[in-house]
């Protein structure tokens, strides 16, 4: 595995004076930052800039997630970080699973700030959840695995009559669902950090298309053995809103922890790629 990461290093040498891609990651719901150490680790030892943002009431943001329940206060942290940029200045901005809501919502926004767009095992809606069938797409459906009280810890910011503010997948599930594929030491460390999601928040996003519709390019990584955004999910959503490139990585729901080396060799081949959204 060393040898690999150094011919990859000397693969991805850039012309003296060129200037390094900049990453910003976006975590799923329920993580943080702290998902991506692997992958942050390999990109600033390869010289890239990389920022792993956590969205509100996420990773080490002191916000209650029940408090939490638009979309757009969800997701404040990133168009903060987009709309602080140079305007001259453009990222390359990934998302995980549900932070494909994140990335998609930003597109609509920023598109002149954003170099490429990488969903990866990733929910990509074009317009976020404006019909059942968005939902059928892009949530995950864990019904295999029990009820949904059998599968997630739900907490009531609104009261016991309402509908739950926030959930997270039970602890006693998250390897065997989330992490199969993982190192046991990577699934320890994310129960022990990941924390309840601000799900009425997500449920709520809706995009209202801008110009990045079409202006920023797309890439997809599927995930094959993906027990939370299943592959035939993934699937249908690139069918409905083709990108112009589809990587495969034989990895779970994620794979910054079952195959970091092969996520970070196709976000170095996405940050030396040329493209070309009438493609």
């Amino acid at each position: 595995m060393g040898e690999e990461f150094v011919d990859m290093k000397k693969e991805t040498k850039e012309e003296p004076g060129s200037q390094r891609a900049h990453f910003v990651l976006i975590h799923g719901v329920g993580g943080g930052g702290w998902c991506w150490y692997k992958i942050r680790s390999l990109m600033e030892n390869s010289g890239y800039k990389v920022i792993s943002l956590d969205l509100k009431g996420a990773g080490i943001d002191p916000s209650d997630p029940n408090t939490i329940l638009s979309f757009d206060e969800y997701n404040k942290p990133l168009i903060h970080l987009l709309s602080s940029l140079p305007d001259n200045e453009q990222v390359i901005l990934v998302g995980h699973s549900a932070g494909g809501l994140s990335v998609t919502d930003a597109i609509h926004k920023f598109a002149k700030k954003i170099k490429v767009a990488v969903y990866v095992a990733a929910s990509m809606l074009r317009s976020g959840f404006v019909s059942e069938q968005d939902v059928k797409d892009g949530v995950p459906d864990l019904s295999e695995f029990g009820e949904f009280a059998d599968v997630y810890d739900m907490e009531f910011g609104l009261g016991p009559e309402k509908p739950p503010t926030s959930v997270v997948i039970k602890k006693s599930l998250q390897r065997q669902i989330i992490y199969q594929m993982s190192a046991l030491e990577d699934s320890t460390l994310a129960a022990m950090l990941l924390r309840p999601g601000p799900i009425q928040a997500l449920q709520s996003a809706r995009f209202k298309e801008g110009e990045g519709t079409e202006r920023v390019p797309r890439v997809y990584i599927r995930a094959t053995n993906d027990r939370v955004l299943k592959l035939e999910q993934q699937d249908v959503m690139i069918r409905k809103w083709q990108p112009q490139h589809v990587y495969t990585l034989e990895s779970d729901h994620s794979p910054f922890f079952s195959a970091p080396f092969a996520l970070f060799g196709l976000l170095v081949k996405v940050a030396a790629s040329n493209f070309d959204c009438s493609d």
